[in-house]
């Protein structure tokens, strides 16, 4: 049963097309469940199973035909349009959109994290200006999965491209949470879909396919297309022993690729690592071994607040030691809230504490999970490491386990912690010393058996820095794919094909929106420059008051220092440099220079002249000047 699925740009909505599968939506007012009759009195607790369609005649899953029909071209020379707006050269801020004739689709909407010239950016969000320009055209959010780096820039773009958002149970669990902080949960429109699930949007259709990645209910998207299908991978691995969720839809990508895929879009973050990933139960067993080695001290584990299927291994171990769980760190406790309401984490009645109440154990009867795997400087593992944790002191009693990889840049970061841990006598394992972590991306054995199932006519590696990407392109030559076939594109940079070839065609604005408090776009590189120059160089303010009527210095001037020299160290420098102000004021009088911003301008340059002679220095310099009207003498 097909049943049509266009969406305007005002967020109206009907339901999504599906082809032999059953659509399961929920939410409050407009994220809602559709489930099996409750008794009156009985509590919904999100974890209700979808009511069965009498109607619906089982298949065999290979039986099932996901793909839409291709829809007819109604103008011969229309041409497919791909448009990375994020996620290439970097890791996060993952978002792209595709165009055919009056429909537009944007896959995932991620954020990333400031980098260290960012200073005081707290995120950073992709620049969605042609996106606003076409609201007309498009027709959803497709989302891939629940990470910060696909999901996180949602709540701000939202409130410019408000449009229908698609994606599995647990991700749009997650979004929901995110879009519940910024008050826009009843303004959108939120559509679960599940695995070999088609969504018809505008002339294109959005197909589902199961992946495994270090969070549930991740998936891979079929973009079915007038000028062909494009594969876009998401963010994935191949784990034939997943802890839960069933292993990736290879045989999915198979049909896909026997029927014909015009490009493959591929996640390129381990292109480097030769191989495969390991499985997540690996990390089970190492686990097992350090629970054991643990006994008779607190166990501390910090991990990533998204991955569900370690938290789930760590409460089985606590489980079986009869250890109480505690959780540490805001990001944490929302996802772990959220797992759990939706049945996608166990814990058994009374296991969980409250983080207030961890003094109230025995070190042997505890184990708190927290955030701050990657050395974050605010993050609560930071925060026990420097002692400013409120409910948890570091001693020689804990034993710690960092189960995650230091992302690169971190690496500093993370050793610091480590450092400050052992430090206060806490005995700390770390990656390199045992398998605590494993990768949720795809090693080169992994992506080459992509692109041998799919056997795309182009490739467009993704989701990577140039290094991965290139690592990427090379790996698909080898596979066979000519090297004029293979696109790595720059952000805002235009694919066209036609279905027979591609080519770059142009630009579309793009760039990153800088997020500082509750300010977004607000702060741009000139702001970011003085900011770079006040925390380098400090800054110097000339303070002065100036008769109206004849221009004497009344008062002043005055140097105030910040960031610059230790004041009563440097008086002799200040003295000479208060009387060089005076004389420039004085001159400038005698020229009857009566303008403040001509006055400002020769003080602003006559000190920074002295000060970088005297000190091969330049702070910032804010002359202020003030106009009283002065009394005759």
């Amino acid at each position: 049963m097909k049943t049509e699925n266009e969406m305007n740009s005002s967020g109206s909505k009907n339901p999504a097309a599906t082809n032999g599968t059953r659509k399961q939506n929920f939410r409050h007012k407009n994220y809602r469940y559709k489930a099996q009759p409750k008794k009156d009195g009985q509590k919904f607790t999100g974890q209700e199973r979808p009511v069965k369609n009498t109607s619906y005649k089982p298949q065999l899953r290979s039986q099932v035909k996901p793909s839409l029909k291709r829809p007819r071209r109604n103008n011969i020379g229309s041409k497919l349009k791909i448009i990375p707006l994020g996620g290439l050269e970097q890791i996060g801020m993952n978002i792209t959109a595709f165009e055919y004739e009056d429909s537009i689709v944007v896959v995932d909407c991620g954020l990333s994290f400031p980098e260290d010239d960012m200073l005081g950016i707290d995120l950073v969000i992709p620049d969605v200006t042609y996106l606003k320009e076409n609201i007309s055209k498009v027709k959803g959010f497709v989302i891939t999965h629940g990470h910060e780096d696909h999901i996180g820039a949602l709540p701000y773009l939202l409130k410019k491209v408000n449009v229908p958002i698609y994606g599995t149970r647990l991700t749009l669990g997650l979004v929901e949470g995110k879009l519940k902080e910024h008050n826009l949960l009843s303004q959108a429109s939120l559509n679960v879909v599940e695995p070999r699930q088609n969504v018809r949007m505008g002339c294109m259709s959005v197909e589902f396919i199961r992946v495994n990645h270090s969070i549930p209910d991740a998936c891979a998207l079929a973009i079915h297309t007038p000028a062909g299908v494009i594969v876009h991978t998401g963010d994935f691995k191949v784990d034939y022993t997943p802890i839960e969720g069933g292993i990736i839809d290879l045989a999915r990508f198979g049909e896909l690729g026997n029927r014909g895929v015009l490009a493959l879009m591929s996640e390129s973050t381990n292109a480097e690592r030769p191989g495969y990933t390991k499985s997540e139960r690996s990390v089970g067993e190492s686990f097992k071994n350090l629970f054991n080695s643990a006994e008779g001290k607190r166990i501390i584990i910090a991990t990533f607040s998204s991955n569900i299927h370690r938290i789930q291994q760590i409460i089985d171990q606590a489980i079986i030691h009869d250890r109480k769980v505690a959780i540490s760190g805001r990001s944490m406790q929302n996802v772990i809230a959220k797992a759990v309401e939706l049945n996608y984490v166990r814990i058994p009645e009374g296991m969980l504490i409250d983080i207030e109440d961890v003094n109230k154990y025995p070190p042997e009867k505890l184990v708190i999970c927290t955030t701050g795997s990657q050395g974050e400087p605010l993050s609560a593992l930071s925060r026990m490491s420097s002692g400013d944790h409120r409910q948890v002191t570091i001693t020689p009693m804990d034993f710690i386990i960092i189960s995650a990889t230091p992302i690169p840049g971190n690496e500093k970061l993370v050793t610091k912690v480590v450092n400050e841990l052992m430090k206060q006598g806490a005995e700390v394992i770390y990656e390199s010393m045992y398998e605590v972590h494993v990768s949720g991306h795809a090693c080169q054995d992994e992506l080459k058996m992509m692109i041998s199932l799919t056997k795309p006519k182009f490739f467009i590696p993704i989701h990577g820095e140039y290094k991965h990407l290139k690592k990427h392109s090379k790996l698909a030559i080898g596979m066979g794919i000519p090297e004029d076939h293979i696109f790595i594109a720059d952000l805002g940079q235009v694919l066209e094909t036609d279905g027979v070839e591609m080519k770059f065609t142009g630009t579309v604005p793009s760039g990153r929106v800088m997020v500082d408090g509750y300010g977004v776009g607000d702060v741009g590189s000139v702001v970011l420059r003085d900011r770079k120059h006040l925390a380098e160089d400090g800054v110097m303010i000339i303070v002065a008051t100036i008769d109206r009527e004849t221009g004497n210095v009344l008062a002043g001037p005055d140097i105030v220092s910040r960031g610059f020299v230790y004041v009563r160290e440097s008086e002799a420098l200040l003295d000479e440099a208060k009387q060089l102000m005076k004389q420039v004021m004085d001159n400038c009088r005698d020229r009857n220079i009566r303008e403040w911003g001509n006055i400002k301008s020769a003080m602003r340059d006559a000190l920074s002249d002295y000060i970088y002679s005297k000190t091969k220095r330049s702070p910032m310099i804010l002359p202020i000047i003030m106009e009283v009207q002065g009394k005759a003498d």
